[in-house]
């Protein structure tokens, strides 16, 4: 996939656990985990937003463009 997820880099800097983080967006663990290891198909803006807000950051922060 052409898009790559750093949640878990941006997790690391703020220092926040995955269930706190899930808890803060309003996902499943399960859901975050998916996002987390590249395995989602699509996000919807509104956890996107979530999660910039959460994590303080801008999309571009979460989510990074890799040419195949």
């Amino acid at each position: 996939m052409a898009i790559n997820v750093n949640i878990d880099v941006m997790m690391a800097k703020r220092k926040i656990s995955a269930g706190e983080l899930a808890d803060k967006i309003g996902i499943t663990p399960a859901n975050l985990s998916i996002l987390k290891n590249n395995k989602a198909k699509a996000i919807r803006f509104s956890t996107l937003e979530a999660l910039c807000r959460a994590l303080d950051c801008q999309p571009a922060d979460i989510l990074e463009y890799i040419p195949d």
